[in-house]
């Protein structure tokens, strides 16, 4: 399927999940809940401390909730690979590094940040680092979405995962438009975790997750690798996944 097919696709299913979540926008905020038990994930090298809850602005009780999520976002991420890997790919599945406790960095302190390849991650930043092979996330662009529902905390790292799948799998399935492809490997974590029981969505969720994805849009549609797409394709993609699994997010699909 060339590119030019494949984003009219993403836009067509992207119209018909943005329909479906404003059917769902006026219900009270939904709770994203983890119930499996996941596999332990390795530590990336020399990861500095945890990120402090000072550095975070939330209260003690909030900060405990959101460390929550964080670590519920990254069991049901790797859970989900882990369980279904073989369905879908040859070989074993290894799960990618997690920086420090939970991938949260402090993008405003250097002493916190990561980096990777030499580079600095920098504030306002969800990465995965390929030559390290690790995850990580900073705690500011975490905690600011955390405030509109714990279900971006859930997106940012399903995403950030699908990178690593990714850097996985044969080559010839990874889409040209890598960022796409990464919502869309999140919306086949979430939804196969949902569907596996492992998550439960309330049904402001979907509206949630649709406002995160338009708000982690780049303002033009898909034009090179490094964008990530406008919110009508990041949605398309995501619920390319939600509804096809792995399989409907390869390349020529």
């Amino acid at each position: 399927m060339s590119p030019t097919v494949l984003k009219r696709r993403v836009l067509a299913t992207g119209l018909a999940l943005l329909t479906a979540s404003l059917v769902l926008s006026g219900c009270a905020s939904g709770t994203v809940r983890y119930e499996g038990t996941g596999t332990v994930v390795g530590t990336a090298p020399s990861a500095p401390d945890p990120v402090e809850e000072e550095s975070s602005g939330l209260s003690e009780a909030d900060y405990e909730e959101f460390l929550d999520d964080v670590d519920g976002g990254i069991s049901s991420a790797d859970t989900y690979w882990t369980e279904h890997w073989a369905e879908f790919f040859p070989g074993e599945y290894i799960s990618p590094s997690v920086h420090g406790d939970n991938g949260l960095y402090d993008g405003y302190d250097p002493s916190s940040d990561p980096g990777c390849g030499g580079q600095d991650l920098g504030p306002e930043n969800a990465f995965y680092c390929i030559p390290e092979d690790y995850v990580a996330w900073d705690l500011s662009l975490m905690v600011n979405g955390f405030a509109d529902g714990d279900t971006w905390i859930y997106l940012v790292i399903a995403h950030e995962w699908g990178h690593a799948i990714q850097a996985r799998i044969d080559p010839a399935l990874v889409a040209e438009q890598t960022e796409l492809q990464a919502d869309c490997f999140a919306g086949a974590s979430i939804f196969g975790s949902v569907a596996d029981g492992y998550l439960n969505l309330d049904d402001g969720d979907l509206a949630e997750i649709t406002s995160a994805l338009s708000r982690l849009a780049d303002a033009t549609e898909w034009t090179s690798t490094g964008d990530h797409g406008d919110p009508f394709q990041r949605i398309g993609a995501f619920d390319i996944g939600r509804q096809g699994g792995p399989t409907a997010c390869f390349a020529g699909a």
